[in-house]
């Protein structure tokens, strides 16, 4: 049997490893952050002990259990944790790095459940990277793209996308596509005048050179723009430039 002290320590370790990744979710807003992937982390942990202590001399002619029964529908229910931090926006799905993590964190608090002490470690050390450092470079690979999808989301007016457009025009963009989703229409008492949310979803070619800073600022000056994403990246929000 496990003893007291390598129970606590085994539980203390998974809290302080799912710890460290709930804690890059959380100061990047994701969906789930620092007490989820504790939770999970410390969850799976017990429950890899519970399989391997737990049911001891009650197997086949008094052996042990089976471990792995418990450990595999941690694996299985960890799936469907992940799959409420994924979200559909159009053509985008956004949240699967957050499931990612919850699963990984699920993997981990099962390697010190099983004493495999150093596995979880360099696994949480790698998703650290993943999540952190590996994020700068895909924003560089994004800046390097020649293809882009800009979201723009604000009060949609006659003329609200033709100033866009004629923004990109300025800078040599070309639009390929136009996804218009309208949120909710609200009309006067005239039934002539009115406003909506619209999010446009614009898929352009930028050429090699641009100044995207200069570009922001042209169209933070398009009347009723209230975000703007460029490739997943907000970079407009509320007029000001992130």
């Amino acid at each position: 049997m496990i003893s007291n002290m390598d129970l606590i320590f085994r539980l203390l370790l998974a809290t302080v490893l799912g710890g460290f990744i709930g804690f890059e979710r959380e100061v990047n807003n994701r969906p789930a952050g620092f007490r989820t992937h504790i939770l999970v982390t410390v969850g799976s942990c017990l429950i890899m002990v519970l399989s391997i202590y737990a049911f001891m001399g009650f197997g086949p002619e008094g052996r042990g259990g089976e471990p792995a029964r418990l450990a595999a529908q941690v694996v299985s229910g960890i799936g469907f944790l992940g799959a409420g931090t994924i979200m559909r926006e159009g053509t985008n799905v956004r949240g699967l790095t957050t499931a990612a993590s919850i699963w990984i964190s699920g993997g981990i608090g099962l390697a010190v459940g099983t004493g495999f002490y150093l596995g979880a470690v360099v696994t949480t050390a790698i998703a650290l990277f993943s999540l952190s450092s590996l994020r700068i470079l895909e924003r560089r690979i994004a800046q390097m793209k020649r293809y882009s999808e800009v979201k723009i989301k604000g009060i949609g007016r006659p003329g609200f996308i033709g100033e866009i457009g004629t923004v990109f025009g300025r800078f040599h963009i070309s639009i390929k596509n136009i996804v218009i989703e309208n949120e909710f229409v609200q009309e006067d008492q005239d039934y002539q005048d009115y406003e909506y949310n619209i999010q446009l979803t614009f898929f352009i070619k930028i050429p090699a050179k641009l100044n995207r800073m200069e570009l922001y600022c042209h169209l933070k000056q398009v009347q009723g723009i209230e975000s703007v994403v460029w490739d997943n990246i907000q970079v407009i929000f509320n007029n000001k430039i992130l």
